[in-house]
């Protein structure tokens, strides 16, 4: 599996072209579909721009994708950056009208298991979003399934991205782990995403993890990074 994560948090004056209403994330995930992307991750906004978990907010953005590339999965975040109460978290997945096809949580934020098990409770696959060996510790502690794990190595300096990946990978259980998806943000991307090809792991990019290509220069969107991808081997 091969995900593009079309914008994150990033604002416009980060980069210009990325997709913040619900058309321009349906738009940007027909191209990025039509060169590799297996499934997209989307973090909806409100109608300022901001990073939302509300059901109108989602909804809309899910229901643009949708109907643009109605075979693509859609995936969302439940960061506790954008909700910090875990009950509210747990409010907002249970609003939800138009369910994404899965949804991001980060084992070592409060609550996770909780908002885990509310997006399991409808139906929704659950991505266990690990930073961290002390993290992937927490997750196996879930009573809930998970369909994927994101291994995310935010370290800036590659060195210390692959070590921790590494550090990851060697505390996951010996069976029943999920697919695992090992991708990282900033600086580390590209050498990251070498190391899931090497490893035949799955693996994403997109705006919300960089906005410079491979040799440095600014990304033009999403679809010049998903190309980008294929270059290394991504399948």
């Amino acid at each position: 599996m091969f995900i593009v994560a079309l914008n994150g948090g990033v604002r416009r004056d980060e980069h210009p072209a990325v997709p913040i209403t619900p058309a321009e994330l349906a738009a940007d995930a027909v191209r990025c579909e039509s060169v590799l992307a297996g499934a997209v991750h989307i973090h909806p906004r409100d109608v300022d721009g901001r990073e939302s978990l509300a059901a109108e907010a989602t909804g809309a953005a899910v229901t643009a994708l949708r109907r643009a590339c109605p075979a693509l999965p859609v995936g969302v975040s439940t960061g506790a950056w954008i909700e910090p109460d875990p009950d509210a978290r747990v409010a907002a997945v249970l609003s939800w009208m138009n369910v994404p096809d899965f949804a991001s949580v980060n084992a070592h934020e409060e609550g996770a298991e909780r908002v885990a098990a509310a997006l399991h409770a409808r139906g929704i696959g659950v991505e266990a979003g690990l930073w961290t060996p002390a993290a992937v510790e927490a997750y196996r502690g879930w009573r809930v399934p998970c369909v994927r794990l994101l291994l995310e190595c935010m370290e800036p300096d590659e060195d210390a991205a692959l070590a921790n990946a590494a550090a990851m990978l060697a505390a996951l259980p010996s069976t029943g782990v999920p697919p695992v998806l090992l991708h990282a943000e900033g600086p580390a991307v590209w050498a990251v995403i070498r190391e899931a090809v090497r490893l035949g792991l799955d693996t994403r990019t997109g705006l919300e993890d960089t906005r410079t290509m491979p040799d440095g220069t600014m990304a033009a969107g999403n679809i010049t990074l998903v190309e980008a991808a294929v270059t290394f081997g991504v399948t």
